[in-house]
């Protein structure tokens, strides 16, 4: 959990908005945690991940896999078991992965 909260801190840091954490660790076997977080521009997303990518390889936790960061409209990174979903708004919007995943359970974090 912990390192969840330092990736959802790395998000807030660079002003994502509604970062929200699921557990799905009992719905999948793709991971524990979907961290999933929205931004108002290509320029953002990127900032984003590159700040995630950061603090967690300086913790000794590169992402295992990275993918979508040159369209940057939606950068997925994998972390073995916490899988970020950095998204614009409106691919958010659109692809609503919050409804897709209803069933797990949202986590709350304290951001500062």
């Amino acid at each position: 959990m912990e390192r969840v909260t330092k990736i959802a801190q790395a998000l807030y840091d660079k002003k994502a908005e509604q970062i929200d954490v699921l557990d799905i660790h009992e719905l999948t076997s793709l991971g524990d945690y979907f961290i999933i977080c929205s931004c108002s521009s290509t320029t953002q997303v990127k900032a984003c991940v590159d700040e995630v990518e950061e603090r967690m390889t300086e913790e000794g936790l590169p992402p295992k896999h990275k993918e979508g960061y040159q369209g940057g409209t939606w950068v997925l990174m994998d972390f073995g078991n916490i899988i970020v979903h950095v998204m614009q708004a409106e691919t958010r919007e659109f692809y609503s992965l919050e409804r897709l995943w209803e069933d797990a359970v949202r986590i709350e974090i304290d951001l500062k």
